[in-house]
């Protein structure tokens, strides 16, 4: 397993953390889901352009090849994050966090097993949805405390 990659999944998964808490209190403070997620995107998007200008600088004109449902990735991120800001106050972090992973897992386990999307065929198997099922009942033990 290369150890960078790891690394950098660990620091997102931190920054997912954090960041559902983040923009519920800009939600909280405005009064609107919708205007704190497309805060979220803005600075997310001016610090993405600067990375890219910054040591990337890869033409767009490679987009064009990119098939249709490929564009799409940014309005599941817009889904997301919005979501999350409105879920984490009403049903607390650790709950929100655990249903959304489980989603996540359920789907990756479809997604897999079919190689939709560009995956390589990764067949479901009993372990796999034992993992899921774990996942499971910890969301109903984060839920009941």
């Amino acid at each position: 397993m290369p150890i960078v990659a790891v690394i950098f999944v660990l620091l997102a998964g931190v920054g997912l953390a954090v960041q559902a808490p983040t923009n519920a209190a800009l939600a909280k403070t405005s009064g609107s889901v919708l205007l704190s997620s497309l805060v979220s995107f803005i600075v997310g998007s001016a610090v993405l352009a600067l990375a890219w200008a910054a040591t990337d600088r890869t033409s767009p004109a490679g987009l064009r090849g990119a098939p249709t449902w490929a564009w799409a990735g940014g309005l599941y991120g817009a889904c997301f994050v919005a979501a999350m800001a409105y879920a984490a106050p009403r049903l607390g972090l650790a709950t929100t966090l655990t249903v959304a992973i489980a989603s996540q897992l359920a789907m990756a386990l479809v997604l897999d097993h079919f190689g939709l999307l560009g995956l390589k065929v990764t067949p479901v198997s009993l372990g796999r949805i034992a993992g899921v099922a774990c996942v499971l009942v910890g969301i109903v033990l984060v839920r009941r405390g």
